[in-house]
């Protein structure tokens, strides 16, 4: 484990004696260090290679050092340079979501692209193979930092989940994770939750588990933008420095501005989310003033590829990456060395300008543990900093074929034995996979959902109409084939809550034609303008979706209908949401202009209600047929 110190103080820090804090840091650092020793031994006696997406340079990029990916910048030529000049590995993941267990279906496979242009679906994912593949990675590299980009925890599967995501914590510790910087769903449970996942801490409702205490995360947690409204001081560590060998160098960590519109807002309340480029800037200069050219962002906001194979060129000749972190990165001090990225859950190795117009590498590992980045990098001792032109990146597949790392599984089989009296409970049954692709407008699960919380909202309220559901609340299929012993085709309880983790309730409000319609138009407008959230609607809703149009018009409005009759702008609809959407979550203000509110049961128990009554061993459910969206392209 990497070397962590010159980490200014946060809001709410320990105020232990700094001799105290000092030794606890000696104390923890040998444990890392006895991991770190084991974790390289593993890795040298790992046999099976990992599969790896070597992508080529961008146009402007310095020659490749050997062995390498993905190289970006304009700085000096690269190589081995004894002494002054030596070698730097960072291994990152992002949005890992809790998913200690190999994710399924859709969830739990990358696209390989071949050199023909045939892509084939390759199983990945689960931090008992992640642990092997890391461990392997690092084998032989004197100078290696381990990070993630946000969004570690929350919406996780039942197994993490249930337990506030505890689990989670233990195997990045177990993982040597050396930096997290924080994400949206860190947020899920409210900033009280998060600070216990760094410090550790029984839970203060449910208690601690079994007979193990929670000593929290062993590795700083990042929030650099999210400060507090009253004193402008970050609720925790903005950056730190990490020292490997002589080695110095400065990981700031920042959430998407946008974080706010993604979280409930009571477990917010007080804070605010900054720029994430100005924020970055900031302490690029304080680091900077202290000695620390080398740096590194950990941004959980990202983009997304012209080809989401993980393998894919991802430059000018690749159709690069489009979203929001093209903006971020080119208003990025050119003094940081690489962006490491989240949010979007797509792969890309790539290189976008920064503001001198040179190009810099800014990657991404696709979600739940199912892709690992190796960015390799010359440091010079002499200049104190990251040779840009070094910079490198590939990135690796977590296969299912290498062993399983044993320490992994044991905590893995802990906590499973915990949660087993509650995840193999049966809630359903299914004919076939009712998958929940978010990059289609109308999905078979998103189906499913709306109907089950409008079959809700109906036994708290006769007058309830139409449902509607944000896709991101949907987080895996349902698949046929059995996750368990339970057999193929049945649901269980740890399924149904990997597909609706957030504990959401089903709400009911009441809405004009006018604001519907309104609410509609803001899938595709306002803050959804440039990435559009295309609400999943309950049977008997159905509108025309003309992509051909820009902005809010791409909702045709004489075209939207309640079983058949046409909006009326004046009638009043009573409308079933969730209450992450009644709050105006996900960038749909007007829902929370709703009236005569009714808060109702769970969304999980929702769905638990509307499997039971619709499906049984002898008559399984069928998919949805998503057909109540009318898309034109």
């Amino acid at each position: 484990m990497s070397e962590v110190s010159e980490v200014p103080e946060a809001p709410h820090t320990s105020h232990l004696p700094r001799t105290s804090h000092t030794r606890a840091a000696q104390r923890l650092r040998g444990r890392r260090y006895s991991r770190r020793f084991a974790a390289v031994a593993t890795g040298l006696a790992a046999s099976l290679a990992l599969g790896a997406a070597a992508l080529p340079p961008a146009a402007q990029a310095a020659p490749e050092r050997p062995g390498t990916g993905h190289s970006t910048g304009t700085g000096p030529g690269t190589g081995h340079y004894p002494g002054r000049m030596v070698d730097l590995q960072v291994l990152a993941i992002n949005d890992f979501h809790g998913h200690l267990q190999p994710p399924a279906g859709s969830s739990g496979t990358v696209t390989h692209e071949h050199p023909d242009g045939t892509t084939e679906a390759v199983p990945a994912g689960g931090v008992e193979y992640l642990a092997t593949a890391l461990r392997k990675a690092r084998a032989g590299e004197r100078r290696s930092v381990t990070v993630a980009a946000g969004d570690v925890v929350g919406a996780s599967p039942l197994l993490s989940g249930l337990f506030h995501d505890e689990p989670t914590i233990e195997a990045m510790n177990a993982l040597d994770m050396d930096v997290v910087g924080v994400g949206n769903h860190e947020f899920d449970e409210g900033q009280q939750e998060l600070l216990r996942l760094q410090r550790g801490g029984c839970h203060p409702a449910d208690g601690c588990y079994g007979e193990r205490g929670f000593g929290g995360a062993e590795f700083p947690l990042l929030a650099a933008n999210v400060v507090s409204e009253q004193t402008g001081k970050p609720l925790l560590k903005p950056y730190t420095v990490v020292k490997e060998r002589g080695v110095k160098v400065g990981f700031i960590g920042v959430t998407l501005e946008g974080t706010a519109n993604l979280v409930s807002a009571e477990g917010i309340e007080g804070l605010t989310f900054l720029d994430e480029a100005e924020t970055i800037n900031k302490y690029t200069e304080e680091l900077r003033r202290k000695g620390v050219h080398a740096v590194i962002a950990l941004v959980h906001e990202g983009g997304y590829p012209a080809n989401p194979a993980y393998n894919a060129d991802c430059d000018a000749s690749g159709g690069g990456v489009s979203g929001p972190i093209v903006d971020i990165a080119a208003r990025t001090d050119a003094g940081v060395d690489a962006l490491v990225t989240g949010h979007t859950h797509q792969p890309y190795v790539c290189g976008l300008p920064d503001p001198e117009g040179n190009d810099r590498l800014v990657t991404s590992a696709a979600s739940y543990g199912r892709l690992f980045t190796e960015l390799e990098m010359t440091y010079d001792r002499a200049r104190r900093d990251i040779v840009r032109a070094s910079v490198s990146g590939t990135n690796h597949v977590v296969h299912r074929e290498q062993p399983r790392a044993p320490d992994l599984t044991r905590l893995i089989d802990r906590w499973q034995e915990l949660a087993a009296p509650v995840a193999n409970r049966p809630i359903g049954y299914v004919s076939e996979d009712i998958t929940a692709d978010r990059s289609l407008p109308e999905t078979p699960l998103g189906d499913l959902v709306a109907d089950a919380q409008l079959a809700h909202a109906r036994t708290q309220d006769e007058a309830a109409e139409l449902a509607l559901m944000n896709p991101g609340g949907i987080r895996a299929d349902l698949t046929y084939a059995a996750s368990g012993g339970e057999g193929d085709g049945v649901v269980t309880y740890a399924e149904g809550y990997t597909v609706q983790p957030f504990a959401n309730t089903v709400n009911v409000v009441s809405l004009t034609g006018g604001q519907l319609l309104d609410v509609l138009r803001e899938q595709v407008s306002g803050a959804n303008a440039a990435s559009p959230k295309i609400l999943q609607v309950s049977d008997g809703f159905t509108y025309t979706l003309d992509l051909t149009r820009t902005g809010a018009d791409r909702v045709v409005a004489d075209s939207v209908r309640l079983h058949g009759a046409p909006l009326a702008a004046d009638r009043v609809y009573r409308v079933a949401v969730n209450s992450f959407l009644a709050g105006g979550g996900d960038g749909f203000p007007t829902l929370a202009e709703g009236t005569d509110p009714l808060v109702g049961g769970g969304d999980l128990r929702a769905l638990e209600e509307y499997l039971r009554a619709h499906s049984s061993a002898d008559t399984p459910l069928d998919a949805p047929a998503a057909d109540r969206i009318t898309v034109v392209r």
